[in-house]
């Protein structure tokens, strides 16, 4: 199994017009996604340069739009630790010693904005959820109440998407070596997932009280620190949000274009050789190599665009 399209298509007997039906759909379905991560992190940068220099207005660098160079420098780092191999299902160490990383450093990260926000901007969760009480934005937002609806279909989503997203079944399937590594990851990963959320809620408290409606909340975590004149600790967070995004990018760019390519491009190859009558052995390994290459960076300027 290489994707989660030569997947589902192996359940209708190993069908390639079922894996291809899944590929397009998981190609149109993940550019947008793509796109949001380049925004994200083409905005952090944009926000980080107007708050420790003051140089120039969001959007308008002098190098040029940032989106685009940080969509060809990930283009250049997917190429080169994801499509070292033909064959899909040779792991690519280097690849996940690069998603692990940045799993480590985001937590680092977001756990330090929210010891500081917590315990130096207030004198603890006590002194936080007082404030909170007295403000009238955050009051708005409590008095609200809870939304059954949309935390159904939001949860319903993620348990859909858990493992059939593109990146998901990549690092949980195809770059899976043992089951001891499953086994690991049954405790750990949800432990990971509650530490990272433990200050989700300190910190969106503590934007709300300081930025009111001015500010986007997405940009809390970078924007309290630097508020405090905390600058390292601004960039610490920026680093971390930027290593979150551009796993994200790399993974799903890989996955796609594994797909695009064993889906999509090669059995039109390969019918097209048939058709011809040619039946000698040829070596597609280098062919294989820039189908994926040419993939990478057709979805991600497509993302760009």
């Amino acid at each position: 199994i290489t994707s989660v399209a030569d997947f589902i298509g192996s359940r209708y007997g190993k069908n390639n017009k079922v894996a291809a039906v899944a590929a397009i759909i998981a190609v149109v379905g993940t550019i947008p996604y793509i796109a949001l991560q380049l925004k994200a992190i083409s905005g952090s940068v944009d926000t980080l340069t107007v708050e420790f220099s003051n140089g120039f207005p969001s959007g308008n660098s002098p190098f040029g739009d940032i989106t685009f160079f940080v969509a060809v420098i990930l283009a250049v780092f997917t190429i080169l630790f994801g499509t070292r191999h033909a064959d899909a299902t040779e792991h690519q160490h280097g690849l996940m010693l690069s998603v692990a990383t940045e799993s480590v450093i985001k937590l680092l990260a977001f756990m330090a904005v929210g010891v500081f926000v917590t315990w130096f901007m207030f004198d603890g969760v006590g002194d936080l959820i007082n404030k909170a009480s007295a403000n009238p934005n955050v009051m708005n937002i409590v008095n609200a109440g809870f939304d059954a609806n949309n935390f159904l279909i939001l949860t319903v989503l993620s348990l859909m998407v858990f493992l059939l997203l593109p990146r998901e079944f990549h690092v949980a399937v195809v770059e899976n070596n043992t089951d001891e590594e499953l086994n690991r990851a049954r405790w750990l990963f949800p432990l990971y997932l509650v530490a990272i959320n433990l200050f989700v809620i300190p910190i969106a408290v503590a934007g709300a009280l300081r930025f009111g409606i001015a500010a986007d909340a997405d940009e809390y975590v970078l924007l309290l620190p630097i508020l405090e004149e905390q600058r390292a600790l601004g960039l610490l967070a920026y680093i971390g949000g930027l290593s979150a995004g551009t796993a994200m990018v790399i993974v799903a760019a890989v996955a796609l274009a594994i797909m695009i390519s064993n889906d999509l491009v090669l059995p039109l190859i390969l019918r097209s050789r048939a058709t011809k009558g040619r039946s000698d052995p040829e070596n597609m390994e280098r062919r294989i190599l820039n189908i994926r290459r040419m993939s990478i960076i057709a979805v991600l300027a497509l993302a760009f665009a």
